[in-house]
C-alpha cells in the first residue's frame, strides 16, 4: 500500500514537473489523432487505406521520444496511460453530446437533420474504434518509449549528441508506428472497415513512413527543447524525489 501511495506521488511530481506547453500538444495530439482515426482517405489504388489520424499522430510520438529523452521511458509511458484516460474522458463527453436533443448550428438549410445526423455520429464515435485506437496508442507508446530508451544506451560516449538523438527517435518512432497503426488497423479495420491483411500491412508502413518524414523534419526542435530543458533544470523535484526511493 505504500508503494502504490508513493507511486502516486511520484506521478503528481512528474505531471507538476512537465512543462505545460509540452503536456498540453500532447494530451491534445493523442485526444485529435484518435478522432481522426474516424475518418479514412479516399486513395485511387484498393491496396492500400489510410485514415485521418496520421496527420497529427507524428506530434504525439515526437513529445513521447522527448519525454522519455528528459524523464525516462517509465515517466513517458505514464504520461502516454494519462493522455489516454483524458481522451478517453472527452469521447464520453462527445458521446454524451451526441445523444443529447438538439440541433448543430449549419449555415446550410433544407439538410439539416442529415448534418445533424452526420455531426452526431462523428462526434459520438464508435466504441470499437475508441478501444482499439487506445489499446494501438497504448501497446505502440510502450514500444516506442522502452526501444528510445534501450537505443540510448548503446551511445556510451555522447548520450546528448545529436546522433545519438536521431537514431534513439527515428527508429523508435519508426518501429513505434507502425505497430500503433498495424493494431489499429488489425482491430478495427480488419473487423469492422472490411480492409484486407494486405490493406492493413500497407496502412501500418504507409503511415509509418509519412508520419516518420514529419519526425525527420521536426526532430531538430526535439532535440532543442531536450538540451534546453536539461540546462534549465526541468523536472530536477521530479528526480530528487526518485532518487529518495532507491
Amino acid at each position: 500500500m505504500q508503494k502504490i501511495k508513493k507511486e502516486f506521488v511520484e506521478f503528481f511530481i512528474l505531471l507538476r514537473s512537465v512543462p505545460p506547453v509540452s503536456l498540453t500538444l500532447f494530451v491534445l495530439a493523442v485526444t485529435a489523432m484518435n478522432l481522426l482515426a474516424n475518418k479514412s482517405i479516399n486513395l485511387p489504388v484498393d491496396w492500400l487505406a489510410l485514415d485521418c489520424g496520421i496527420i497529427v499522430s507524428w506530434a504525439a510520438f515526437l513529445t513521447m521520444d522527448v519525454l522519455t529523452k528528459h524523464f525516462g521511458p517509465k515517466a513517458a509511458c505514464e504520461l502516454s496511460i494519462f493522455a489516454m484516460v483524458i481522451n478517453l474522458a472527452v469521447c464520453l463527453i462527445f458521446f454524451i453530446i451526441s445523444v443529447i436533443p438538439g440541433m448543430w448550428s449549419t449555415v446550410t438549410e433544407g439538410n439539416e437533420t442529415v448534418i445533424n445526423d452526420a455531426l452526431n455520429s462523428t462526434f459520438g464515435g464508435t466504441w470499437y474504434v475508441v478501444l482499439g485506437s487506445a489499446a494501438a496508442f497504448i501497446a505502440s507508446a510502450f514500444i516506442n518509449n522502452f526501444l528510445n530508451f534501450a537505443i540510448g544506451k548503446l551511445f556510451k560516449r555522447k548520450p546528448d549528441g545529436i546522433g545519438a538523438y536521431i537514431c534513439r527517435t527515428y527508429i523508435s518512432t519508426a518501429i513505434g508506428q507502425f505497430a500503433d497503426n498495424l493494431i489499429f488497423a488489425l482491430i478495427v479495420s480488419l473487423t469492422f472497415f472490411g480492409w484486407t491483411v494486405v490493406q492493413c500491412v500497407t496502412c501500418a508502413l504507409t503511415g509509418m513512413v509519412a508520419e516518420l518524414l514529419c519526425e525527420l523534419i521536426f526532430a531538430p526542435l526535439g532535440y532543442y527543447v531536450c538540451n534546453n530543458w536539461k540546462k534549465q533544470n526541468i523536472g530536477q523535484h521530479y528526480f530528487e524525489f526518485k532518487e529518495t526511493l532507491i
